[in-house]
C-alpha cells in the first residue's frame, strides 16, 4: 500500500500546487483538446448542424457530469479530511460508498436518458433540422454513462489522496485516444457524428480499466472492501452535501443552456445555436485547464485543515487566487484579439464566423473574474462548508445568468443574449468577494501554528 498523503501537511505550498497542478493542468488540456479536434471534425466533416446536435446534446452531458462530481468531489473532500486526521478507515468506506453510488446513479441516467430521448433534445432546444444529429450523438452516449462516471468519480478520489500524477494519466488517456479515435470512425468507418460519439465512449472505457487497475493493484493507499460498498448514511449524506455545490453548478450549466438554446433558436436561429457550439468549446478549451490549479489546490486545503494547519491553507488559497485570476485575464485578451482566426478552425462558413466574432467579443468582457469564483467554490469545498458552496455554485449561472438570458433579449433580441454573460459575471464576482472575506476568517492562524477548529465546521 503506497501513502501519497504525507507530502501534503509537509512540503512547502508553492512546491505541492505546482506538483499537483501541474499533472491536473496537463491532464485538463489533453481534455480540452479532445473537446476542439472532436468539434473540428465533426464541424469539418458533417457540418454546421451536427456541431448544432452536439451542442443541444451536452445539457444531458452535463447532467451525467454533474452527478458524478457531487458524489466525486464530495468523495474527495472526505478522504483528503480523514487522511489528514489519521482516519484511514473512513476513508476506505467512503470509497466504497463512492463505487455504490455511481452504479446505481449511472444506471438510471442512462435507461432514462434512452427511453425519453427525443423529447429531451427538444426540450434542450433541438429544431426539427438539428434533431437527427442530435439522436445519432446522445444514443451512443448515453451507453458509455458508467463508463464516464467512474472516470471522473474516482478520479477526484486519486486526487485527494496526492497522486496527481495518476489523476493526469487518466485525462491524457481518454483525450488522446479520443483524438486519434475521431478521424477514424467518422471518416475512416463513415460514421459521421455518431462515431465522434463511439470515440468518446471507448476512451473513457478504456481509462476506466486504467483507474481499476490502480485501485486493485495495491498502487492506492485506499481499499474498499465488500462491505464498504454497504451504503452509510452519514458518509453519503456528508458526500452529497459537500459535492453538491459543483453537481449543482454543472447541473445549473444544464438548466442555462436550456434556457439559452431555445433563446438562441427563437433570436437567431440554428445558426445562432451552432455559433455558441464552437464559442462554448473555445471557452472550455482555454479555460479548463484552470481547473486543473483548483483540483491541485483542494487536497492541499482539505488535508491541512483537516490537520489544523490552517496557515498552510491560507497559503494556498491565495496562491491559487493570484494564478488563475492571471489565467483568466490572459485567456480574455486572446479570445478578444483574434476570435476570427480562432472561429476559422471550426468552420469556413462566413455567416458563422461573422456571427461567432460579434458574440465572443462580448462574452469574454468579464471572464477574468471567473478564475477567483471558482477557487472560491473549490476553497469552501475542500474546507467542508457544503452551504457557501452551494451558493456559490447556483450564483452565476441559476441566480444570474438564465434569468438574464430569459429578460434581455426581449429588449435587445440576440445581442441581449450575448450581453447577459459579462453582466451575469461581473455581478457574481462582486457577491463572491463578500462570501471568500467571511471564509478566510477561518483560515487566520499564525505560520506554523496547529489550531483547534470550531466545534461546528469539524466534520
Amino acid at each position: 500500500m503506497i501513502d501519497h498523503s504525507q507530502r501534503l501537511g509537509s512540503e512547502s505550498i508553492a512546491r505541492l500546487l505546482l506538483r499537483l497542478s501541474a499533472p491536473a493542468t496537463v491532464g485538463m488540456l489533453v481534455q480540452a483538446f479532445y473537446n476542439l479536434t472532436d468539434t473540428i471534425f465533426v464541424g469539418r466533416g458533417v457540418g454546421a448542424l451536427a456541431i448544432a446536435g452536439i451542442a443541444v446534446s451536452f445539457p444531458v452531458q452535463i447532467i451525467v457530469m454533474a452527478f458524478a462530481q457531487t458524489i466525486g468531489i464530495g468523495s474527495a473532500s472526505i478522504v483528503s479530511r480523514s487522511l489528514g486526521a489519521s482516519d484511514p478507515e473512513r476513508a476506505d468506506r467512503t470509497l466504497g460508498n463512492l463505487y455504490t453510488l455511481m452504479i446505481l446513479s449511472s444506471t438510471a441516467i442512462a435507461v432514462l436518458g434512452s427511453v425519453f430521448l427525443a423529447p429531451l433534445l427538444k426540450i434542450f432546444g433541438a429544431t426539427e433540422s438539428i434533431l437527427p444529429f442530435g439522436r445519432e450523438y446522445l444514443r451512443v452516449i448515453l451507453v458509455g454513462t458508467p463508463f464516464f462516471m467512474f472516470a471522473m468519480g474516482t478520479n477526484a478520489v486519486v486526487r485527494a489522496e496526492g497522486n496527481a500524477r495518476v489523476a493526469m494519466w487518466t485525462m491524457v488517456i481518454s483525450g488522446l485516444l479520443n483524438i486519434a479515435l475521431d478521424p477514424l470512425f467518422i471518416y475512416g468507418f463513415e460514421m459521421g457524428v455518431g462515431g465522434a460519439a463511439l470515440a468518446t465512449v471507448v476512451a473513457q472505457a478504456t481509462t476506466v480499466v486504467y483507474l481499476l487497475y490502480y485501485f486493485l493493484g495495491g498502487r492506492s493507499a485506499l481499499r474498499a472492501r465488500l462491505v464498504d460498498l454497504r451504503l452509510d448514511r452519514g458518509i453519503v449524506w456528508e458526500m452529497v452535501s459537500i459535492g453538491i455545490g459543483s453537481g449543482l453548478r454543472s447541473a445549473a450549466g444544464s438548466i442555462t443552456t436550456i434556457i439559452l438554446n431555445n433563446a438562441l433558436a427563437r433570436y437567431g436561429g440554428d445558426l445562432a445555436i451552432a455559433a455558441f457550439g464552437v464559442i462554448n468549446r473555445l471557452l472550455m478549451f482555454f479555460l479548463l485547464p484552470m481547473f486543473g490549479v483548483i483540483q491541485g489546490m483542494m487536497p492541499i486545503v482539505g488535508f491541512n485543515y483537516g490537520s489544523r494547519r490552517v496557515d498552510r491553507a491560507r497559503y494556498a488559497v491565495r496562491l491559487t487566487t493570484i494564478t488563475t485570476t492571471i489565467f483568466s485575464t490572459v485567456v480574455t485578451i486572446l479570445l478578444a484579439a483574434a476570435p476570427a482566426a480562432l472561429l476559422r478552425v471550426f468552420t469556413q462558413e462566413t455567416d458563422l464566423i461573422s456571427l461567432g466574432v460579434s458574440a465572443v467579443r462580448i462574452v469574454v468582457i468579464a471572464l477574468p473574474t471567473v478564475g477567483f469564483q471558482i477557487m472560491a467554490a473549490g476553497m469552501y469545498q475542500a474546507l467542508g462548508f457544503a452551504l457557501p458552496a452551494l451558493i456559490l455554485a447556483l450564483l452565476r449561472q441559476v441566480l444570474l445568468l438564465a434569468p438574464l438570458i430569459a429578460i434581455l433579449p426581449r429588449f435587445l433580441g440576440l445581442h441581449g443574449i450575448w450581453i447577459a454573460f459579462p453582466i451575469a459575471d461581473g455581478l457574481a464576482a462582486v457577491v463572491t468577494a463578500l462570501m471568500v472575506s467571511r471564509g478566510l476568517r477561518l483560515l487566520r492562524a499564525p505560520v506554523g501554528s496547529v489550531v483547534q477548529l470550531p466545534a461546528a465546521v469539524e466534520q
